[in-house]
C-alpha cells in the first residue's frame, strides 16, 4: 500500500484545513487508518484513528471536538478535518494504514506510512 498524504499548509489560528490521504491497493477497505503528527522537537503521536467502515473512532484529547477523520472507501481516501486550528497544532502530519481492520491507536500496529504533509498554524 502506497499513501499520499496533501492538504497541509499555513493557516491563521482559528482556521481550518482538511487533509486527505490517498491510497493505492484494491483493498484499502479492509486498512484501519490513523493520522499521527510530529512537531519539532517533540515525538510522533497519534491524532486521530478510524476503522475500516468508519463506525469507530478516536481522538487525541488535544483535537478532540475540533477535528474529523473521515474515509471515503469509494475513492480509496481518508481524511482529516481540522477546525480552530492553534499555534499548537503545527506539525507534519502523517497518514498510515494498518494490516488490521480495526481501530487502532498503536503506531507500532500500523504498516505503511505517507511521506507527510506540513501544517503551520500561526498566532
Amino acid at each position: 500500500v502506497q499513501l499520499q498524504a496533501s492538504g497541509g499548509g499555513l493557516v491563521q489560528a482559528g482556521g481550518s484545513l482538511r487533509l486527505s490521504c490517498a491510497a493505492s491497493g484494491r483493498t484499502f477497505i479492509t486498512y484501519g487508518l490513523g493520522w499521527f503528527r510530529q512537531a519539532p522537537g517533540k515525538e510522533r503521536e497519534l491524532v486521530a484513528a478510524i476503522n475500516y467502515n468508519a463506525a469507530m473512532t478516536n481522538y487525541a484529547d488535544a483535537v478532540k471536538g475540533r477535528f474529523t477523520i473521515s474515509r471515503d472507501n469509494t475513492k480509496n481516501t481518508a481524511y482529516l478535518r481540522m477546525n480552530s486550528l492553534k499555534p499548537e497544532d503545527t506539525a507534519v502530519y502523517y497518514c498510515a494504514a494498518s494490516n488490521s481492520a480495526r481501530m487502532l491507536t498503536a503506531q507500532g500496529a500500523y504498516r505503511y506510512w505517507g511521506q507527510g504533509t506540513q501544517v503551520t498554524v500561526s498566532s
